[in-house]
């Protein structure tokens, strides 16, 4: 019975391995290596867990198109309408506040 592992050292106590050097090749002027793309950013961890920068940009472009949908909104007939007509209700709505303040106050009949 022949134990193979009694001729090698342990292997903490393993002699360093030679190595060679190798030249590199002369690079032609105007080569440019491939370089592989960098994986795309879906936005999402290797477990499946949005990134912060995806939450921040996904709220960020619902904001900008709410914002844009509801300028478009007030331009047209339509919007201009309903902001006159809330306008004219808040303006009633303060002078009829002002009608009863008016009445509730004391009136001096002395």
């Amino acid at each position: 019975m022949s134990d193979t592992n009694a001729a090698e050292p342990p292997a903490d106590e393993q002699a360093p391995v030679d190595a060679e050097v190798v030249e590199t090749a002369p690079v032609e002027p105007g080569f440019e290596p491939v370089v592989p793309p960098a994986p795309a950013d879906t936005g999402y961890t290797a477990s499946g867990v949005p990134t912060f920068d995806a939450v921040r940009e996904k709220i960020e472009t619902r904001f900008g198109t709410s914002m844009g949908a509801a300028e478009l909104a007030a331009e047209t007939p339509e919007g201009r309408s309903v902001e006159e007509q809330y306008e004219a209700r808040q303006k009633a709505a303060a002078e009829r506040l002002a009608q009863i303040r008016a009445s509730m106050k004391p009136t001096d009949e002395s």
